[in-house]
């Protein structure tokens, strides 16, 4: 009976995780984009730098306030000559994501980033020469078809909104292949990744924003009809992108791999299907297809990774990339390579 009710209570507290997960994923998604169209802020280095700063400070206030996490110690010249690179790749991700945002639908955005599974598999092998199971492979087939035939029928088609997106896959691919040789040693969560690399985010991202979209944030201050509201709305989604970091957080630690791979490809079917009812993009039939056989192939791809990884002792498993002299520890759960 007492196993029923924690088996019981395991579930609901998964399914809840799962919840809040996707609210904030959504909230956040929408929020961005009401931003840049609605609101008429065009202006995504700035958006991009506001959430760096809410999310430094809200790290800061988890790990040293409020103790909710204990703070992974990293040496002072592996901050410089580790993170520091990590950190700008990182940056790179978020601006391209916030930018492609501003020029393509919500539907478009999260299906092209749906395609970073294959960045990651093809980089790998082009680069870093890893051998992949030909099942591997065989998962990459439905999820570059889709996104070919989304990117084909898609009705409000920007070239430079896809390549940011497309740019972005990339980077976030980037950054889970080089998290591996730059940051062995450290195996950090999603909250102190964000309490390390955002300070480093920020920096970066501080001066461009400024040079090249200061004037621009300032005629609109000085020209938006209703700024507190506004103003609201831009910090807010800068604390929801934090909480959104805690929440996956919660989520990894209530779920398996295979639940919280299949909860994320649904999360994009939520998101597309809630920025249609709020923006009512036009979707047409076959571009609807095309993101629902890409989604069915990342689950697909997360199902066989999560049975290849598991394979018996004995059982011929895909090589290992070859890593050198030493061996080096992933710095991210790999449940985290492109939901962060």
């Amino acid at each position: 009976m007492e196993d029923g009710r924690v088996c019981q209570w395991t579930v609901i507290r998964s399914v809840l995780a799962i919840l809040q997960w996707w609210g904030f994923n959504v909230t956040v998604i929408i929020m961005n984009k009401w931003i840049f169209q609605k609101m008429d802020f065009k202006y995504p280095l700035s958006v991009s730098c506001i959430h760096f700063i809410s999310s430094a400070i809200g790290a800061y206030l988890v790990i040293k306030v409020l103790k909710l996490k204990p703070l992974i110690t990293v040496d002072p010249e592996d901050r410089w000559r580790r993170i520091f690179p990590m950190s700008f790749i990182f940056c790179i991700n978020i601006v391209l994501g916030n930018v492609s945002l501003r020029y393509i639908p919500v539907s478009f955005m999260q299906t092209i980033k749906s395609f970073t599974p294959a960045t990651t598999v093809i980089l790998q092998w082009l680069i870093w020469k890893k051998y992949f199971d030909w099942r591997i492979w065989a998962s990459l087939i439905p999820i570059v078809g889709g996104i070919l035939l989304t990117s084909i029928t898609e009705l409000s088609f920007n070239m430079f909104g896809f390549c940011a997106a497309l740019f972005g896959c990339l980077a976030t691919s980037t950054k889970t292949i080089l998290a591996e040789s730059l940051l062995h040693g450290y195996k950090f969560d999603s909250i102190n990744t964000v309490y390390y690399m955002a300070p480093f985010a920020t920096m970066i991202l501080a001066v461009p924003a400024l040079l090249l979209e200061g004037s621009g944030v300032v005629e609109w201050i000085s020209t938006c009809p209703s700024l507190f509201t506004s103003l609201f709305i831009i910090f807010g989604s800068g604390v929801l992108a934090f909480c959104l970091n805690f929440s996956i957080f919660y989520v990894i630690h209530s779920t398996t791999a295979v639940t919280f791979n299949v909860a994320g490809n649904l999360k994009v079917a939520v998101a597309v299907t809630c920025s249609w009812l709020i923006f009512r993009n036009p979707i047409s039939l076959m571009n609807a297809v095309g993101c629902a056989i890409t989604l069915v192939g990342c689950t697909f791809y997360g199902y066989v990774r999560h049975m290849l990884s598991h394979q018996t002792p004995g059982t011929p498993r895909t090589p290992r990339t070859p890593r050198g002299k030493m061996e080096l520890i992933p710095l991210i759960n790999d449940k985290l390579d492109d939901k962060v």
